[in-house]
């Protein structure tokens, strides 16, 4: 191995262990507690160092969102991945991302709350954050209208589903009755 391949393995690294803690505060504080002076500290890094990665925190959560958006989209192709018909793949599809909204929510709101300059739909838009699209239109493909505009919309919903319940809006217990819904207004579109 060379010593460039070297450095860049070991940047690597070091930055997967700065956003690493940035995730790991992020969840059991909130963002409000990830600062760059935390971060130097509990990776053991100079502040200087952090910044010769990272601009800023701002930067830091925009690369724990691209983190997050990868593994909502292995979590989306998993969920689709061997359903038996249309109607299943859309469900479950569905309920993974609303399991991933609840079981990450420091991570879901760096993705989808936060200010970040991720763009999506955009020529330099991430490709996690395009692969976690494809994922949801990979279910959605509806019969004749735009799929992309159905894709947003069947995304749209979810991000909908997913705060309400977040913030106790609506009621938890019928989740399933709102996502037959959704599910049904896919199916016949």
């Amino acid at each position: 191995m060379g010593v460039a391949e070297r450095r860049s393995r070991e940047r690597a690294e070091r930055e997967h262990r700065i956003i690493a803690a940035a995730r790991l505060i992020a969840a059991g504080e909130g963002w409000n507690a990830v600062t760059i002076r935390r971060l130097a500290e509990q990776v053991e890094y100079s502040q200087p160092v952090l910044y010769t990665h990272f601009e800023n925190r701002d930067a830091i959560v925009a690369a724990a969102a691209v983190e997050g958006f990868r593994e909502l989209a292995t979590a989306l192709q998993q969920a689709a991945h061997g359903s038996t018909d249309r109607r299943a793949a859309i469900q479950n599809t569905a309920m993974a991302y609303l399991a991933f909204a609840s079981e990450h929510p420091a991570l879901y709101e760096a993705m989808f709350i936060m200010p970040t300059v991720l763009r999506f739909a955009e020529a330099d838009t991430p490709l996690e954050l395009k692969d976690a699209f494809a994922a949801l239109a990979s279910v959605v493909t509806p019969s004749s209208s735009d799929a992309e505009v159905a894709t947003e919309t069947f995304w749209a919903v979810l991000h909908g589903l997913a705060e309400l319940e977040r913030s106790g809006r609506i009621r938890r217990i019928a989740r399933d009755e709102r996502l037959a819904l959704v599910v049904n207004a896919l199916l016949h579109h």
